[in-house]
């Protein structure tokens, strides 16, 4: 893998800035604080993205909302482009992500791309959840960082090795076996709890099988008693049919009894009630010929009525044409009333407007109250002859009500003469009716002492139906009892049936879990006594021969930056040792130029080891330095030569403000920073 540019936009102190890098080796110089630490995060932001736990707002630049990374790649002769964003909301957050290979470009997700860098990179699949582990310690590790594993506890730094080497899964292992083992514990200690009673269940199954027996031959006894008691029911039911015959017989003569004493009386009813009708009409037939109902004296009424009603016309004529004359008059006099009320007044004439003469005044007002005069006298003649008129209506209507009633009464008469002959048949035929009336009750009455006479033999069944209908109620009883107690037993023995099945598979299910004990406990041995230690083994071996490669190569490093008469080794749990003369020394004590020689060496120890271990990785010819010489003498600087040299790798990039490490290399990139804002000289 050579990193060709990266681009840089809203990245903390840079706005924009384009780095062209290249094979060989390149030093990224430049005051402390210009911005040289920041294109390695930004290399490393554009590989693998923001990092569990790492906050976008330690990339994006104060202020602005957008910014990203970009970052162009060779791998096997392929030409790789990663773009990331990174976007300011309630958080700061990956916003964009995509790569391009070969000019061919795809936009995916954060997560997607993470895993195509790492199938790219060659990158185990379990390193893409270990905060880029595998990068940090074979490719780029913060100086500060790695003199932070010399010191961390030495639980803690051989657990971090672990993940490093990619051989924490034994660690693993052993803990999950131990898990294993806690959760195989339970699970015996739990199914000896539920195989402690199998014995006594067993015993159980026994006792109940044998009281199912005992149950049977008592089922089998109580079912020829309910047998026996069920023919006495039903030789019961037998005599009470016979005597229930004999009941419907007398109930239906008490229907048929019933039914002719009502016909028996309809017909005397009957019989009586011809005979009162047959007197009325005698009676009104009598009163009929009574009667003197003559012709003549309804037509005579008839002419009286129709010659009343032509003089009430000719009257309401006359009345029609008086009181149209009395209107006539009344006009007349209010024309001539307002003649004269209008002549009294007037003084000037209103056509000609001349003065109006009193005497022609005069004489029209003389001829207006003749006029008047003799109007109302003939209103009152006329009025007088109204009443007159009136008066003779009123009569003449009187009369005509009085003879239209005399012939309505005169109608009824003769209707009731006519009906006289309908009459007279009507009581012939009553008359026959009495005599078969008469016939039939006689018969009726006959009809009635038969039955009588049968209802009387047939009632003494009653008392012998009431004792076999109590008989029957016992009979009943007893079989039902009977009945009862075979179900019981029956239900009994069923609940003995359904437990013993019950036992038996709980018996089977717990002969089942007791060969699953008995494997559980030999699992559990086999893990303590075979498993375990293996692995522990196992472990021990690896990392007892990566100790031996890790120490050598180590020790030469160290050797390389330092004078002669310091010794150092690595312990089982890799914390360096430093010896002088046979004295230990504590790493506090040293000086820091030392210290950093310390870190430095073992930094390119676990990246020599990592990459003989994972040699398929596409990242072992690129090696990132940030600041290795703080702190160095001029003797050391001069020996961070032949340091160099050694690498022999393809890419190497230095971050250093020593400027005498400027002769060590093959490219110079400076840096500077103007009003916070880092660029390229």
């Amino acid at each position: 893998m050579i990193i060709k540019k990266i681009i840089l936009d809203n990245i903390r102190s840079y706005e924009h800035e384009e780095i062209e890098l290249g094979r060989g080796s390149t030093l990224l110089s430049g005051d402390i604080g210009s911005g040289k630490t920041t294109v390695l995060l930004a290399i490393e932001f554009g590989l693998f993205g923001l990092q569990p736990g790492q906050r976008g707002s330690i990339l994006l630049r104060n202020g602005k909302n957008e910014g990203g990374v970009t970052i162009e790649f060779d791998i096997d002769e392929k030409n790789i482009l990663i773009e990331r964003k990174l976007k300011r909301g309630k958080s700061i957050s990956q916003d964009y992500s995509a790569i391009t290979i070969d000019g061919v470009k795809e936009e995916i997700s954060v997560s997607e791309l993470k895993q195509k860098v790492l199938e790219i990179l060659n990158y185990p699949q379990e390193f893409s959840k270990k905060q880029n582990l595998l990068y940090k310690f074979t490719v780029y590790t913060p100086q500060e960082e790695m003199k932070q594993i010399i010191l961390e506890d030495s639980e803690v730094r051989i657990n971090t090795l672990r993940h490093v080497f990619g051989i924490d899964k034994y660690k693993t292992i052993i803990e999950n076996a131990g898990v294993l083992k806690l959760k195989l514990r339970e699970e015996k200690r739990m199914m000896e709890g539920m195989t402690s009673n199998l014995d006594n269940d067993k015993k159980e199954i026994l006792v109940k099988e044998e009281e199912i027996e005992k149950m049977k031959l008592k089922s089998n006894s109580l079912k020829e008693d309910f047998l026996s008691k069920s023919k006495i029911r039903n030789e019961k039911e037998k005599d009470k049919e016979e005597i229930s015959k004999k009941i419907e017989e007398k109930n239906e003569i008490k229907q048929e009894l019933g039914k002719t004493k009502v016909l028996t009386l309809t017909k005397r009813e009957n019989l009586s009630n011809n005979e009162k009708r047959m007197r009325e009409v005698k009676m009104e037939i009598e009163s009929f010929k009574l009667l003197n109902f003559n012709e003549k004296n309804f037509e005579n009424i008839e002419e009286n009525i129709l010659k009343n009603k032509k003089e009430k016309e000719i009257l309401n004529e006359q009345n029609i044409k008086i009181n149209s004359e009395i209107e006539s008059l009344k006009l007349r006099l209010e024309e001539h009333k307002k003649v004269h009320d209008t002549m009294s007044d007037l003084k000037v004439c209103p056509t000609c407007q001349q003065d109006v003469d009193a005497v022609y005044r005069a004489n029209v007002l003389n001829k207006a109250y003749n006029e008047i005069s003799h109007s109302n006298q003939k209103v009152s003649e006329l009025e007088e002859n109204r009443k007159q008129i009136i008066q003779k209506l009123r009569e003449v209507e009187n009369k005509i009500s009085l003879n239209e009633k005399e012939l309505t009464d005169l109608k009824i008469l003769k209707m009731k003469y006519e009906g006289i002959s309908q009459k007279e048949k009507n009581l012939i035929s009553l008359e026959k009716e009495n005599e078969s009336l008469k016939k039939d009750l006689a018969l009726l009455e006959k009809h009635l002492e038969s039955m009588n006479d049968s209802l009387f033999k047939i009632s003494k069944f009653d008392s012998l139906f009431n004792e076999k209908e109590i008989e029957l109620k016992n009979a009943l009883r007893e079989e039902k009892i009977s009945e009862i107690k075979v179900a019981e037993l029956k239900k009994e023995i069923e609940v003995y049936l359904k437990s013993i099945l019950e036992l038996k598979e709980k018996v089977k299910k717990l002969e089942e879990i007791n060969k699953k004990l008995d494997y559980i406990t030999r699992l559990e041995n086999w893990l303590n006594k075979k498993f375990v230690p293996v692995i522990n083994f196992l472990e021990k071996n690896v990392m007892a021969s990566l100790k031996g490669e890790f120490s050598r190569l180590f020790s030469n490093w160290f050797q390389t930056l330092v004078s002669d008469n310091f010794v150092v080794r690595l312990t089982d749990d890799f914390t360096p040792i430093i010896e002088q003369q046979d004295y230990e020394l504590d790493y506090a004590y040293l000086s820091g130029g030392e210290r950093t020689a310390i870190a430095l060496a073992y930094r390119l120890a676990l990246n020599q080891v990592i990459n003989s271990l994972m040699s398929k990785i596409k990242t072992r010819e690129l090696v990132i330095l940030d600041e290795p010489t703080d702190g160095f003498s001029d003797q050391q600087l001069d020996k961070m030569r032949g340091v160099l040299e050694q690498l022999k790798v393809k890419q190497l990039i230095i971050v250093s403000h020593e400027q005498k490490i400027e002769s060590f290399v093959e490219k110079v990139i400076r840096f500077k920073k103007n009003y916070g804002i880092s660029e390229k000289e």
